[in-house]
């Protein structure tokens, strides 16, 4: 059973139940047999020999045949066939069948007896010739020249074609052993299969020809794709011929010549109909036939001219050519046809970089870009420069020359004397003038590559593993690489190797990983000397950015910034004559003429990257002649003499100065700076090449000037540095005196502003030193002693119209953009679940903090109105986009979700800047006298009773109740009836309102409702999870509580905290002075509330936010003197001490064998009679406490995290600074917390100061029957400190993972294996993802395994690690999703997502802690939004079905 979404649905049949029996019987049989065949001989013969017999009458289709014929092709039975019945008669006559009809299967078999069976199959079955006559049977469509043709192709013909390249790789299966052994027969059937490849490869010799567009673009893209697919399908193929022609020199000289007649073939109307022109330059002349690369066809298709040119390499390399020259035609060989379709294919290339080509579209840059690609290049370029090296060897440098020239279009240039004079004066030519430059750039790079590249085993003296290093050398020279881009910048062979292991120490550091980012390989100091700034598979864009990194280097070590070309190898004998390219006459005549118009300086005719070329040939011909004098033998006469060709001045009539004095004048010129060094070099090595003939005497050389010219031109060159120098310095003194003295004027002439800004500077300095400065030992957060700190005025500019304005209670209202998005990541239960969020009542959050509410903001400022318009806009977009495009986009404006206008952060709703809501709230009222917790306690519970008859009375009810009202007096200064006036202005009302609704809306799944009495609620809620999940954040990172946090961080508590204190004022003002009375009921017990929660059902923290932010409610009303600070004070100490109680109720008893010597302190004398009183409460319910110290050390741990939320909170809602102590990290900072909140050190004294009420009350919490039930045992509750949620523990190797994976099967498909096993990193839960099987129905949609479990899991968001693919997924919501770098990482610090490159993975804890870190954060969704933002594919997956 297939439980894939990509499978067709599965065929449904009724069927009669004899008919199933039957089936399950013979299933039954049939693992049976297989069972005694695994280790029976004689039924595996039997069975052979059965399924090969011929069919009855005659027929000759077996039973194997029938069942390869008419079915999917059984690859099982293939299998067993080959493993287990190795005689090669029965061998034979299976592939010969299985040929039969151009069928094809592919055949296991033991690697020992792969080679066997290869060559087998070519001796006596001729396979080779099969397959590819075969392939060319299926490819028919060919043009009137036989080469194939794929533009016309129908749908089916493509489909075909497609299905048909499947033979390539029973080609490769053949080839891929190579022989060690060579019989007549294998190498006559072998020569057969490359006669029939010789005839697949004419077919593709010059196909696709194209022409240059001239006039107007081209109307269609033609059809390239194909060609270009058969070209990469065959490389290896190609690669692979070339291999085994090399293990055997009959093969490989017969070969040689089957290819060159091939070739013969396809040149043979090459210069039919042509009347050949004669070219002349420099007293040489050569005929050559007319043709023109831009305007006649040309093909980038040669693999036959590509094939000659490896063979001629291995001729070369296996000396055959020099052992048996008679064997071969190389008197056949005519070097003119040999580089033409190559030189063609080239000069192609160069147009195009030049901008000739841009009408004919696309398709021929992708042309050029696949030609250079790694993917094509060993048998395309490079086969190609091979080639042209060939033939050059063979013929008199300056007639290849001047082909080139020719064939480049520049022969008229170079022919023309006053051809930089012509384009200096007429500026119309400025675009034929650049694409001339562009060309002879080409042309002299084209030349580099012929001489340079000489790195290929046969063309130069070198090994294979040489050319590897040379290849990792140029790529770590653009930059350090990591392993994975370095691999792929490498060429593969047919088993997907690259040899880079094998060499890369040689070359290059390893730096492993740090923190972030992967390990990266560095290039060796040592082999930086070997960097050719030419390379040949350097792109235009590498070769910039290695010549810019390679000077970088040299100025960091103090070097000379010259890149001069490096030591080479010398050449083979058969390809030695490629170094007299660089003294050639036509040569040194291109090279004089464009060093002359870099003298003269003509405006358009010549560019520096021409004379940093010319500037590179020349110092190639230096290392060249160099080389060549150090290494000559005795009375052995080096014949290039390149240094005295160069100090020859030209002959009349043209009089021209030598290339040496040349290059003494461009030394000089001051427009070529960045040559200098590079001049400089090559005039030194000149004298060094100079010293060397001097003193060998080898061969005379004309006397110059050199080393004098050279020493002068140094002074020169330093005396001049030294003047500019001293003028820059001067010039920068004047500059500076110039600004001082316009500095001293304008001062002077504006005095007065000058005070004022300096007297305005020291006050708002006084302003901001006063603030945090006052007292610093006494800084109280909360109660009647709180630390008054002055109010400070708060300008912001909006983002959007860039207006400063004044945070004030009746401006126009700014708001930040943020974020409410329901949370898990502090949740101690996953299980438990909102069922109905239009009843559920929020007011009590549980201690497990099953789902709260989080709020985050990127803390970026917009007013009100402008951020409204700018909402409206994209909601306006967004209704025009689905009209012409249904996609999900990273945003959903329907759940009224927006990207922040600056930093494209994903947002919900925004928060309102206030002042603080305190300051702006209270009354200027006598506070001199201040009740004590106890007066306080029975004053609010008098003013709750008020309030409740109040509400009776405006309830119509009986007259019992009307009568209970008279009765009852509310308490003095006391005004029920009071409703005070809002003071914000009206558009901070309206955003007071907004980010209520949105919280509410959000943090209960329901519809907006600003008139819900839960909103209130859900506002605090936000608040205190908010700052207990930043609490959690800074105690792992073991930060300090109230230290410096990040800006948006800081913002967003800043705005939350003084949002939620200022919320009730549009609320209804009864609705949220009853839920303060519910709220204080859960401490104070009252009559008309019942079934509240108990104590250890309440987490203390929410109800601290829920009644300190209520309180102004019922405070609003009190005109008998009592203070806010005083109120929230009394609240903090009760709650303090129900949280004290809670501890002690749910802390573990056990010893945990640190006792204390002197158990006697007064923290535990006070701890110990507390713990005694509650036993008392509970009945002795509650255990034995095994040390006062013991207690007092679970008591300090676990009010820690309360006493931080509410330094927080505190913090934030009153504006006292920190003191310095709770900046400092390292320590638990409980003593300086006590301080700040205004609590004795000795928390449990609080008990003892207020025991007239406290007693009552804590009777009153332990009496409760829940808390009886937990204490016998009967149900659970949080112990306290609750431990930080964190990501699930993963194995340290990934394969215990995959292994996991491996033994998961679907949990609704009956034991199947899941096709896409995924983790939840929250919980460890293994999922079947991606498939119909596990889709399960979500508020109405179908949706997958893992999105199904981001609701009930994480609340919507989750993050999963998709095994088989090792790739972390995070998901929120239903619509969105991305993919994200998993945590294991391979021995050179990279990801392998897909696990395609199979290197062993290992856990990375930085990358695991980065991943658990956004968790903590609630990043998830913003990470999401940006990867959505950054690659629009995200968008167009259904995460959904995930």
């Amino acid at each position: 059973r297939n439980t894939s979404r990509q499978t067709k649905p599965l065929k449904v049949q009724v069927m009669h139940s004899s008919v199933v029996v039957h089936q399950n019987f013979g299933l039954k049989v049939l693992s049976w047999l297989g069972s005694i065949i695994g280790y029976s001989d004689g039924l595996r013969r039997i069975l052979c020999q059965v399924g090969l017999q011929e069919g009855p009458d005659g027929d000759s289709i077996s039973l194997v045949d029938r069942l390869i014929m008419c079915s999917s092709p059984c690859i099982q039975l293939s299998q067993e066939f080959s493993i287990h019945y190795n005689d090669n008669k029965y061998m034979k006559l299976f592939n010969a069948k299985s040929n039969n009809g151009h069928k094809q299967m592919t055949i296991l078999m033991p690697r020992a007896d792969f080679s066997l069976n290869a060559r087998m199959l070519i001796t006596e079955e001729n396979l080779m010739t099969i397959i590819i006559k075969t392939f060319m049977d299926h490819l028919k469509q060919q043009d009137a020249q036989g080469r194939f043709q794929f533009e016309r192709y129908t749908a089916l013909q493509a489909f075909k074609f497609r299905r048909v390249q499947s033979l390539i790789l029973d080609l490769k299966y053949v080839l891929i052993s190579k022989p060690t052994e060579w019989s007549d027969e294998l190498r006559q059937k072998f020569l057969e299969g490359f006669d029939a490849f010789l005839e697949l490869l004419k077919c593709m010799q010059g196909m696709d020809p194209i022409t240059r567009q001239v006039g107007q673009h081209i109307e269609m893209e033609p059809e390239w794709e194909a060609a270009f697919t058969l070209q990469m399908k065959l490389t290896h193929v190609i690669s692979m011929m070339q291999d085994w022609c090399a293990l055997d020199e009959k093969v490989l000289i017969e070969a040689y010549k089957k290819c060159l007649a091939v070739l013969t073939q396809c040149h043979g109307g090459y210069t039919d109909g042509e009347q050949p022109i004669t070219l002349s330059l420099c007293g040489h002349s050569v005929e050559t036939i007319r043709y023109c690369v831009s305007q006649d066809r040309v093909s980038i298709h040669l693999p036959v001219s590509r094939l000659l040119a490896g063979l001629h390499v291995l001729l070369s390399r296996s000396e055959v050519a020099y052992r048996s020259p008679e064997h071969l035609p190389l008197s056949e060989l005519s070097p003119p046809m040999l580089i033409e379709h190559p030189l063609r294919c080239l000069v192609l290339c160069a147009q195009v970089h030049a901008g000739m080509w841009r009408r004919n579209g696309f398709s021929l840059v992708n042309q050029i870009y696949y030609y250079h690609n790694v993917k094509c290049r060993r048998e395309m370029f490079d086969k190609d420069i091979v080639m042209l090296q060939t033939g050059v060897s063979m013929m008199d440098p300056n007639h290849f020359l001047m082909i080139m020239l020719s064939r480049f279009e520049l022969y008229q240039i170079f022919s023309t004397p006053d051809y930089g004079k012509r384009f200096s004066s007429e500026v119309t030519h400025k675009d034929a003038a650049q694409q001339n430059n562009t060309l002879i750039e080409e042309m002299l790079s084209l030349i580099i590559m012929l001489v340079g590249e000489r790195f290929n085993p046969g063309v130069g003296q070198v090994s294979a593993t040489d050319e590897i290093k040379r290849e990792i050398i140029h790529q770590l020279s653009i930059k350090p690489m990591a392993h994975s881009e370095l691999v792929k910048s490498l060429p593969e062979d047919e088993n997907k190797e690259t040899g880079m292991e094998s060499v890369i120490e040689a070359v290059a550091h390893f730096k492993k990983p740090g923190l972030t980012g992967r390990g990266m390989y560095e290039l060796k100091p040592e082999c930086t000397k070997d960097f050719n700034l030419y390379f040949y598979h350097f792109s235009r864009a590498e070769q910039s950015k290695a010549e810019e990194a390679q000077r970088k280097l040299k100025r960091q070590n103090r070097e000379d910034t010259a890149l001069p070309p490096p030591v080479l190898p010398p050449f083979c004998p058969l390809f030695a004559s490629l170094v007299n390219i660089l003294q050639s006459d036509v040569m040194l005549y291109i090279m004089g003429t464009i060093l002359q118009w870099a003298i003269e300086h003509h405006g358009y005719a010549w560019s520096e990257s021409m004379l940093q070329r010319v500037l590179h040939l020349i110092g190639m011909a230096l290392q060249e002649e160099k080389q060549h004098l150090e290494n000559a033998v005795d009375e052995h006469v080096v014949t290039l003499t390149f240094t005295q060709k160069i100090s020859k001045p030209g002959e009349p009539p043209n009089n021209s100065p030598s290339i040496l004095a040349m290059l003494e004048t461009l030394q000089n010129a001051p427009s070529l700076e960045v040559h200098k060094d590079m001049i400089r070099w090559i005039l030194k090595t000149f004298n060094a090449i100079k010293k060397i003939r001097e003193s060998s005497s080898t061969s005379p050389v004309v006397e110059t000037e050199g080393n004098i010219m050279e020493e002068s031109s140094r002074d020169k060159d330093k005396a001049e540095r030294k003047r500019k120098a001293e003028i820059a310095r001067l010039r920068r003194e004047k500059i500076m005196a110039q600004m001082s003295e316009m500095q001293r004027n304008f001062i002077d002439e504006n005095k007065e502003l000058f005070q004022q800004t300096l007297d305005l500077d020291a006050t708002a300095s006084a302003i901001l030193d006063s603030s945090p400065m006052v007292s610093d030992v006494a800084l109280k957060a909360l109660g009647p002693a709180q630390t008054q700190v002055p109010e400070q005025r708060q300008f912001v500019t909006c983002i959007l119209c860039q207006e400063e304005q004044e945070v004030t209670v009746e401006s126009r209202a700014m708001v930040l953009a943020a974020f409410v998005q329901r949370s898990t990541v502090l949740s101690k239960n996953r299980t438990k679940f909102i069922q109905d969020p239009e009843k559920y009542d929020p007011l009590f959050m549980h201690p497990d903090l099953s789902c709260g509410t989080h709020t985050g903001s990127c803390g970026h400022v917009m007013h009100a109105h402008c951020w409204q318009r700018y909402f409206d806009s994209v909601q306006a977009k967004e209704q025009r986009r689905q009209q012409r495009l249904r996609l999900h986009t990273s945003y959903d404006v329907e759940h009224g979700e927006f990207l922040c206008p600056l930093c494209e952060c994903l947002s919900n709703t925004v928060i309102p800047l206030l002042l603080p809501p305190r300051n702006v709230l209270s009354r200027r009222l006598d506070f001199s006298d201040q009740p004590n917790l106890i007066q306080w306690i029975r004053t609010v519970s008098l003013q709750i009773k008020a309030l409740q008859a109040l509400r009776k009375e405006e309830n119509p009810a009986s007259s019992k109740n009307a009568e209970n009202m008279n009765e009852f007096q509310p308490p003095e200064g006391f005004r029920p009836d009071f409703h005070p006036k809002n003071p914000y202005s009206e558009s901070i009302k309206e955003m007071l309102t907004t980010f209520g609704t949105a919280t509410y809306k959000v943090g209960l799944k329901v519809h907006p409702n600003e008139d819900d009495p839960r909103v209130p609620i859900m506002c605090w809620g936000s608040c205190a999870y908010t700052i207990q999940s930043t609490e959690r954040i800074l105690s792992d990172e073991e930060r300090p509580v109230l230290g410096p946090l990040p800006c948006r961080l800081d913002d967003c508590l800043r705005s939350l905290t003084r949002f939620a204190a200022a919320h009730w004022t549009v609320a209804s003002l009864p609705v949220v002075q009853g839920h303060f009375s519910k709220l204080f009921a859960s401490l104070v017990p009252n009559e008309s509330y019942k079934d509240l929660p108990c104590i250890l059902d309440i987490d203390m923290f929410h109800l601290l936010v829920g009644l300190v932010l209520a309180l102004p409610a019922l405070q609003c009303q009190d005109f008998s003197g009592i203070s806010l600070g005083t109120g929230d004070l009394h609240i903090f100490h009760l709650v303090t001490m129900a949280h004290i109680v809670q501890i002690l109720l749910t802390s573990c008893t056990e010893e945990d064998g640190m006792d204390q010597e002197n158990p006697t302190g007064e923290e535990e004398l006070a701890v110990l009679s507390l713990h005694k009183t509650l036993q008392q409460c509970t009945g002795s319910a509650l255990k034995e406490a095994p040390s006062g110290w013991h207690l007092w050390k679970s008591v300090r741990a676990g009010i820690l995290p309360f006493l931080k939320c509410s330094a927080l909170f505190f913090h934030y809602l009153n504006g006292v600074p920190s003191p310095p102590d709770l900046q400092a990290p390292g320590t638990s900072h409980f003593e300086h917390l006590c301080s700040y909140l205004s609590l004795p050190t000795n928390l449990v004294c609080l008990f003892q100061e207020n025991s007239e009420i406290m007693n009552s009350l804590v009777e009153s919490w332990c009496c409760n029957s829940e808390v009886r039930r937990f204490l016998t045992s009967e149900r659970g509750a949080v112990s306290y400190p609750r431990g930080s949620n964190r990501l699930i523990d993963l194995p340290e190797d990934y394969s215990s993972l995959i292994n996991q994976a491996s033994n998961f099967s679907c949990p609704k498909s009956g034991g199947d294996k899941s096709r896409a096993p995924t983790l939840c990193l929250v919980c460890g839960s293994l999922l079947c993802s991606q498939s119909y099987c596990c889709q399960t129905e979500l508020e109405g949609e179908d949706v997958g395994a893992c999105t199904a479990h981001t609701y009930s899991c994480g609340s919507g968001a989750g993050i999963f690690l998709r095994v088989r693919e090792c790739q972390v997924l995070f998901l929120a919501g239903k619509t969105k999703g991305c993919f994200y770098s998993p945590p294991y990482l391979d021995d050179y610090g990279e990801t392998d997502q897909g696990l395609r490159r199979g290197n062993p993975l290992h856990l990375c804890k930085e990358q695991f802690k980065k991943i658990q870190k956004l968790w903590q954060q609630h990043s998830i969704t913003e990470e999401i939004g940006h990867a959505q933002e950054a690659n629009q594919t995200l968008v167009g997956i259904d995460w959904q079905h995930l």
